[in-house]
């Protein structure tokens, strides 16, 4: 089976690293620095559970040059994904499954819009992983694990038999959803009050769940992200954001939001596909927002600072 890896960043290439150490044809798409020192030296792995390097590394920043995949892993950044679609009309087939796993639920829209919709998975994974200088990734925390199924929440044998796959590599786990979307809104729902409150606190975890006031903040943007997902048919459980709080409530104290990182790195972030996108939805359904729009507005400027767009 062949596997395409749309990007090598810290999630496509931690995930594509172990497909091609347990021996799968996996491709990766980078570029620049990164790129030259895959092809140079391999992609290493620095990993919780064991450090590796696939060497040689199969990697080209010309997906023409690869042609039709059998799965796609799609891991880019959410802001870059109407860019990466062109890029990725050269690796679907008519029989390639293709499996997003970035942050946001826009995704399966966006790539059945570009597609059709037979060859597109919901997905989500869970780690902590990124790109720690080029030609490296490392993965620093969580039990490495990915989420997928059908849109229409059938149990094919496509997705079984990707299951399985990943099942027998020991470093992950991998589970077959009865229905992906409400997956996939639980984890968008966490990241948004995780990415939102840190963005605009500038603070980890352990201080803004702590301080009375920006905790009762953080619990606002999940319930409001929950009722916006039920207006939408999502059938999430009632007490979710009690839920999603009390996890929130057992995850370490230094803990930072990969969007927050990039904000506070001055870099451009997933602002739009995670809290511009509840406030977009928001309106469009008539459910008010109101932290969501806050914290959209409050970090709006230093986004558009970012792409030189201020």
């Amino acid at each position: 089976m062949r596997f395409g890896i749309f990007a090598a960043g810290g999630v496509g290439g931690y995930f594509g690293g172990r497909l091609a150490q347990a021996g799968y044809d996996v491709t990766f798409i980078a570029r620049g620095a990164h790129l030259a020192a895959i092809r140079e030296a391999g992609l290493k792995v620095d990993s919780i559970d064991g450090d590796f390097v696939i060497q040689p590394a199969k990697a080209t920043d010309d997906p023409a040059s690869v042609g039709a995949v059998d799965v796609l892993l799609v891991a880019v950044k959410a802001w870059q994904m109407e860019a990466a679609i062109e890029g990725m009309k050269f690796l679907v087939g008519t029989n390639t499954v293709i499996l997003p796993v970035l942050n946001g639920v826009e995704a399966p829209e966006q790539l059945s819009a570009a597609f059709g919709n037979a060859g597109v998975l919901g997905g989500l994974c869970r780690i902590s992983a990124f790109v720690a200088e080029p030609g490296r990734i490392k993965h620093v925390g969580m039990k490495p694990s990915i989420v997928f199924g059908e849109l229409d929440k059938e149990k094919t044998e496509r997705v079984l038999a990707l299951q399985k796959i990943f099942n027998e590599i020991p470093e992950i786990t991998a589970e077959v959803s009865d229905d992906i979307h409400v997956a996939m809104w639980e984890k968008f729902i966490f990241i948004c009050a995780m990415s939102g409150v840190g963005g605009v606190t500038r603070q980890p975890v352990g201080v803004y769940r702590n301080i009375p006031e920006t905790r009762a903040m953080l619990e606002s943007t999940l319930k409001e992200a929950a009722a916006v997902g039920r207006k939408l048919g999502i059938p999430l459980a009632k007490n979710l954001a009690t839920v999603i709080l009390n996890r929130i409530d057992r995850l370490p104290d230094g803990m930072l939001a990969s969007m927050q990182k990039d904000i506070m790195g001055g870099n451009p972030s997933e602002l739009e596909a995670q809290n511009g996108a509840l406030v977009r939805l928001g309106r469009k359904l008539d459910v008010r927002v109101p932290t969501h729009e806050y914290l959209y507005a409050s970090l709006l400027p230093m986004e558009l600072q970012a792409r030189g767009e201020d």
